[in-house]
């Protein structure tokens, strides 16, 4: 076999992939070696690790995510790519997978990190932290009393949009402050710890009564736009949202207006509609509001985790096993 991958991937993890496999039955070719080369690619496999998508957004390709699918597409005994996101919505995924390609995912190698991402942004928002930041900033001294004060966290009710490895992680962790979760997914069964699955056409009747909208679900035709003004006008005045999927599946023209009239008194949003956020969006000075440049789920320990899947699901591909996060078995 031939496996594909970036230099820096081979660097870091070429000889840990060498001894996971006999000797003599894996040979390399980098990215970079692949693209210079005239003709086509020999690759039989293939590892896109995330220094290749490096800062890339789907409007925004980076040259080095550019290089590499021009390599993976000129590959055509390609019969397995492994990718690092949890996701495949890239249009490359689907024009592989009907020239027959298995495309595999890192589903759950980040679902802690981004998992703890939510939920430390939901507790510094309802604790008000970015408005005492601005304060101090300001030097000011403005205790939060009265009806300035944060409501108890326990009781609240959490609508979770999506329920793979992350929204069921999520509802763990708010289920330790004494919140309510509530599922939403296409196939509704009973699933602790939600207290409730809806399927996404009961979405509407579930909004009035929601305390945090929590997007964690895949983009999809049935997702894009689905947090938009209708949505958020059917959530109670004071209620939260937080988006750490993908940036379509919110309206943000109408996140920003229901955030500047008040009707939504905060937000966590990784992800945007292009990515990098405009410097000129209202979205950067809204009080209440926190903003990060989609590194939800980045951690230190990140990588490994995903290397972790690439090596079970190469164990799996030499016995002709089923693979871990198989697109198309997902589907």
């Amino acid at each position: 076999m031939k496996l594909l991958l970036s230099a820096h991937a081979l660097k870091t993890w070429g000889a840990r992939i060498a001894a996971s496999v006999p000797a003599g039955a894996l040979s390399f070719v980098t990215a970079e070696d692949a693209l210079a080369a005239d003709g086509p690619c020999d690759a039989e496999i293939a590892f896109m690790t995330r220094e290749v998508t490096g800062k890339s957004s789907s409007n925004n390709p980076t040259p080095e995510l550019q290089g590499f699918d021009a390599v993976v597409r000129k590959s055509p005994g390609l019969k397995w790519l492994q990718i690092h996101p949890a996701g495949a919505e890239r249009p490359i995924y689907r024009e592989l997978r009907g020239r027959g390609v298995k495309v595999t995912t890192a589903s759950g190698a980040t679902a802690v990190t981004v998992a703890h991402s939510v939920l430390g942004a939901l507790i510094a928002i309802n604790r008000r932290f970015p408005l005492l930041a601005d304060a101090q900033r300001r030097h000011a001294w403005e205790p939060r009393l009265g009806e300035r004060s944060p409501r108890d966290l326990a009781g609240q009710r959490a609508v979770i949009v999506g329920m793979g490895p992350i929204g069921c992680t999520i509802a763990t962790l708010l289920q330790a402050l004494g919140m309510v979760s509530v599922g939403v997914r296409r196939a509704v069964a009973p699933q602790p710890p939600f207290e409730q699955v809806i399927p996404y056409e009961r979405l509407s009747d579930m909004l009035p009564r929601a305390d945090w909208l929590i997007l964690c679900c895949p983009a999809s035709p049935l997702t894009r736009g689905l947090a938009n003004k209708a949505v958020f006008d059917a959530m109670p005045k004071g209620s939260h949202f937080i988006n750490v999927s993908r940036g379509e599946i919110a309206v943000q023209a109408d996140v920003a207006a229901a955030l500047q009239s008040g009707h939504l008194a905060g937000a966590y949003l990784d992800v945007f509609e292009k990515e990098p956020l405009d410097p000129a969006s209202p979205l950067w000075d809204l009080p209440n509001v926190l903003i990060s440049p989609h590194t939800a789920s980045h951690s230190l320990g990140q990588n490994e985790a995903i290397f972790g899947i690439f090596l079970e699901n190469l164990a799996r591909y030499r016995k002709s096993e089923p693979l871990r996060n198989d697109v198309d078995r997902l589907g």
